[in-house]
């Protein structure tokens, strides 16, 4: 089957990722090329990757979709799983791709699920069961949408999903997870601004308790006990964030508009 099948490159970018890369090239060292595209780590990133046998590349950071987008073309294969550092590929995962690939994939793209962990523990209620992300791509056919956040892969029609999901290793701690959580808040927007979107006081408010209601109750998150509690609970702070960002550009905004007005 190994010399039958279409080979594979995986596709990671980084930066500052010493603590989870490890892990992640060791569940792909199976691959044709793994290629490691870094935005100017400081840490041992770049030094890890060479150890596990990755080719690095180094380009400058604009946001999540313009790095892949960039990235895609240089990897040496058709075929491109991308992953992100914290993420892993189980022995069934890695399994099913290989036969994919010896019986010729039927589509340009495919889903694959995750199985997100929070502090240790994989979360199997309040919404994060349900996630998917298109990872198996075409490389000539495989494009991000240019956006700062939620980036995804711009494929035209429904794409077959594996069987056998990743395993994402989100949330380790809040001193890894919270800066993140701060940088797409302003992220977000910024995007939602740009296209548009205005808000007051009250739809802060109103989107944080709605996230809650919706993650903690109707998705019932309360069945991951505490980690489902707490887990809602920064997802309802991520919420309040996003939006209360949002509603200073607003009042930026009004402010510059009665100054020159």
């Amino acid at each position: 089957m190994s010399e039958q099948r279409r080979p594979l490159s995986v596709l990671v970018t980084t930066f500052n990722e010493e603590e989870t890369l490890p892990s992640c090239l060791a569940s792909v060292r199976w691959a044709d090329e793994i290629l490691v595209v870094d935005s100017g780590s400081t840490d041992r990133t770049v030094e890890i990757a060479r150890e596990h046998g990755a080719r690095v590349l180094e380009h400058p950071y604009e946001s999540p979709a313009r790095q892949k987008n960039w990235a895609l073309p240089q990897c040496a294969h058709e075929w491109v799983l991308i992953l992100d550092a914290d993420e892993r590929v189980t022995p069934e995962l890695a399994e099913e791709i290989r036969e994919l690939l010896a019986r010729g994939p039927g589509a340009d793209g495919h889903w694959i699920r995750r199985v997100n962990l929070f502090l240790g523990r994989p979360m199997r209620h309040g919404g994060w069961e349900t996630d998917k992300v298109i990872r198996l791509v075409h490389r000539d056919r495989a494009r991000y949408d240019d956006r700062l956040v939620h980036e995804e892969i711009d494929l035209p029609g429904p794409l077959p999903v594996l069987r056998h999901p990743l395993v994402h290793d989100t949330f380790r701690s809040f001193d890894q997870y919270w800066p993140k959580v701060d940088r797409y808040a302003r992220w977000w927007a910024e995007q939602a601004f740009a296209k548009g979107r205005r808000t007051g006081a009250a739809g802060v408010l109103g989107h944080a308790v709605a996230r809650f209601l919706k993650m903690y109750v109707l998705r019932r998150g309360f069945l991951d006990g505490g980690h489902g509690l707490v887990l809602a609970l920064l997802a309802t702070c991520s919420t309040y964030l996003k939006h209360a960002r949002l509603w200073e550009l607003t009042l930026r905004e009004r402010r510059e508009r009665s100054r020159s007005g």
